[in-house]
């Protein structure tokens, strides 16, 4: 995530103080019909009914607190169980749900839940991110 203008504010990610259960920023949005027409172009699917997962709240809150040398996506989990309505206002709340090494990579895990403004349960995204970019490569050296 680039931030052009100004200082950039957030704190450079320290793995090892990395604090499991950290609330991260709420994103709070209303889901609106272009919205909806656009990921449904997107994913070539006239009748998809989940775009919010085109919003990227699994990880966008992380990037507004810190920073880091990127990731890669290790792994991702989406749970749907209300399909989002158009006009609705939709919060999000996530956090750090976990951090572990493995084979000396360090990883982090972020949860991510869509509620929307009449309390229905739209989504859940677990989200698993290898902060060590630069080793992805490095099996085919």
């Amino acid at each position: 995530m680039s931030h052009a203008e100004g200082p950039d504010h957030r704190k450079l990610l320290n793995w090892d103080e990395l604090v499991i259960g950290e609330q991260l920023p709420t994103l709070d949005y209303v889901l609106t019909q272009e919205m909806m027409d656009e990921f449904r172009l997107g994913v070539m699917d006239p009748e998809a009914a989940f775009p919010t997962i085109s919003q990227k709240v699994d990880v966008r809150p992380y990037h507004l607190v810190y920073r880091d040398d990127g990731s890669v996506n290790a792994r991702c989990s989406f749970h749907f169980y209300n399909p989002p309505v158009a006009g609705k206002r939709i919060v999000v709340h996530a956090w750090i749900a976990d951090k572990y090494a493995r084979r000396g990579k360090n990883y982090i895990v972020t949860e991510a839940v869509s509620v929307d403004e009449d309390g229905r349960l739209l989504d859940r995204v677990i989200t698993h991110e290898l902060k060590q970019p630069s080793e992805v490569g490095k099996k085919w050296q």
